[in-house]
C-alpha cells in the first residue's frame, strides 16, 4: 500500500500532534524548521492510515531501529514500511515485505552532482534525456529506495549501488512535475 501527500502546507501541526505517538512528537519538536515538522507529521499520519487500511492496526505505531537506523514498528515485526519527504510531498508505503520509498522534488539537478553520484552508464542516461533534472531525480530515487529496502542506506559507493540490482523498481514522476518517487521491492 502507497499514501502521498503532496499538500504539506495544509497540515496544522496544532491539530495533528494530538495524534502522532508521545515519540514521534518528542521528535518532531527537535526539527529545524515548521516545513520539517509538517513533513514528519504527515509521514507519521499516513503511515497510521497505511497501518489501519492494510493490517487493521489502530493504536499508534511505536517505533525501534535496526543497525543502520532503518525503523521498524514494535511488536508488528512483519509489517515493513518505509517513509520519504521532500520539499513538497511525504510518501509512505507498507508491506508484506522489505519495501523503500525515496521522493524528491526534480529542481535538485547538478551536472556536479550528477557526476559525484552516478556511474558512466547513468551519465549517459542522463545527458541523452529530454529532460535531465527528471532523468537524475529518476536514477537518485531508484538509488535511495533500493538502499531503504535493504536497510543499508546511503553507500560510499553510491556510483554502483543500481549496479546487478535485481530488486524491483518502480519509479513515478508527478502529474504536475514537482517530484519523482520510486518504491523498491525484492
Amino acid at each position: 500500500m502507497l499514501l502521498i501527500n503532496d499538500r504539506l502546507h495544509d497540515i496544522d501541526l496544532a491539530d495533528a500532534m494530538p495524534r502522532l505517538s508521545e515519540e514521534r512528537r518528542r521528535k518532531l519538536l527537535q526539527l529545524r524548521n515548521e516545513n520539517e515538522r509538517r513533513a514528519s507529521a504527515a509521514g507519521y499520519l499516513l503511515l497510521c492510515r497505511c497501518l489501519q487500511q492494510k493490517y487493521g492496526i489502530c493504536e499508534l505505531p511505536i517505533m525501534e531501529y535496526g543497525q543502520y537506523g532503518k525503523p521498524r514498528i514494535v511488536e508488528h515485526e512483519n509489517v515493513h514500511f518505509n517513509i520519504s519527504h521532500c520539499r513538497c510531498a511525504v510518501i509512505c508505503a507498507v508491506s508484506d515485505s522489505p519495501i523503500g520509498v525515496d521522493i524528491e522534488t526534480t529542481d535538485r539537478y547538478s551536472p556536479r552532482l550528477a557526476e559525484y553520484t552516478m556511474n558512466s552508464d547513468e551519465l549517459r542516461q542522463i545527458h541523452s534525456s529530454e529532460n535531465p533534472a527528471i532523468e537524475f531525480t529518476r536514477l537518485w530515487t531508484m538509488k535511495e529506495a533500493f538502499l531503504k529496502m535493504t536497510g543499508r542506506g546511503i553507500t560510499k559507493n553510491i556510483k554502483n549501488v543500481l549496479v546487478g540490482c535485481t530488486a524491483h523498481i518502480e519509479t513515478t514522476l508527478s502529474d504536475d512535475g514537482r517530484y519523482v518517487y520510486s518504491v523498491a521491492r525484492p
